[in-house]
């Protein structure tokens, strides 16, 4: 931000841009963010806001006198409460009504008519987007695929602890309170993730390089989160008997392979290294679904309820998709790896 307000005062004075390059100044400064791609997402937000509001405002003003003090309130409302509107429906017009303000009220101050004030603070904002999308991509141009990698890392490791927890389920009575706890803080890894995602892709319209595709990534976390979603409702109650006592070694050895497999994972995608090897994840989910074979064959589903039984195959379900897209996050990983 430092860099950017300077940058754009310099400029302003260069251009004699009125009152020192004020709205190109402080335009850099609010755009400006932590990586290059939020700084482009920001300054387009910012610019398109402006240039809805200046146009809106300016066309208000010509169109309806306004001389008098209550004359000009009317006009203010009149420009405020569409421009308001739109701003809650979309973050792409929330700096239009604080343009409109500005268009309206300041353009007399300094005997300047709608249009010139329009289009003095449009390019003075075009000015100062540039000076912050610059900067950004002078200091830290790789930043965002950092960060994005980052909470990638963070997302998988946070799968990895809260599996065991909600499996947990299934042998003892869980407190729906906490399961609730583990599920929302794993929808806000996964968003968190999904954030700096678009941040990567902004920045790869102006950087240089070849950069990994993050959307796969993105939507094999999705799916694995939506999995332990699935587990979570399924493991509301425990597993009946004798069930229980057949599966549950099975589901431990699951248990352990996958959570080792996940921070394995987020291990290599941290330091860039090849993904793991699933075979220990291959070889106990085959052994899970071995016993529930043996258990199908011995008749013992007979003896549980409808919900029960069910209950028996949505588990088995969830865990299978589960290894399935754990094959995708491999692919996502070694993706990372090359680029």
């Amino acid at each position: 931000m430092t860099v950017s307000a300077v940058a754009a005062f310099s400029l302003g004075r260069v251009l004699a841009v009125p009152l020192h390059g004020l709205w190109a100044v402080l335009t850099a400064v609010i755009v400006t963010q932590a990586s290059l791609g939020g700084s482009i997402s920001a300054s387009l937000e910012y610019v398109l806001g402006t240039l809805v509001g200046a146009i809106y405002a300016s066309l208000v003003a010509l169109l309806i006198p306004h001389t008098t003090p209550l004359a000009t309130a009317g006009v203010l409302a009149l420009s405020i409460a569409p421009l308001a509107y739109a701003a809650a429906l979309s973050k792409m017009f929330r700096v239009a009504p604080f343009t409109a303000v500005i268009v309206l009220l300041l353009s007399g101050q300094f005997g300047e008519g709608p249009l010139t004030a329009a289009a003095i603070r449009l390019s003075e904002v075009v000015l100062g987007g540039a000076v912050a999308v610059l900067v950004s991509l002078a200091l830290f141009p790789e930043r965002a695929y950092r960060r994005a990698k980052q909470a990638a890392v963070r997302a998988l490791q946070q799968l990895a602890q809260a599996l065991p927890r909600i499996l947990a389920g299934f042998a003892a009575q869980s407190d729906p309170a906490d399961l609730q706890r583990i599920q929302d803080a794993l929808g806000s890894a996964v968003a968190s993730f999904d954030a700096f995602v678009t941040d990567a892709r902004n920045a790869q319209r102006v950087s240089f390089g070849s950069r990994p595709d993050a959307g796969p990534l993105s939507r094999t976390l999705l799916r694995l989160r939506h999995d332990c979603v699935i587990i979570g409702r399924a493991a509301t109650r425990p597993l009946p008997e004798p069930l229980l006592s057949r599966l549950s070694p099975r589901l431990t050895a699951l248990e352990s392979a996958v959570s080792a497999y996940l921070l394995a994972s987020a291990e290599a995608l941290s330091a860039g290294g090849s993904p793991p090897s699933a075979a220990q994840v291959d070889a106990a989910m085959k052994a899970y679904a071995a016993e529930v074979t043996a258990i199908r064959a011995a008749g013992l589903t007979k003896a549980q309820s409808v919900n029960e039984v069910e209950q028996l195959f949505t588990l088995g379900f969830a865990l299978d998709q589960l290894c399935s897209n754990l094959t995708d996050l491999e692919r996502c990983v070694r993706e990372w790896q090359t680029a």
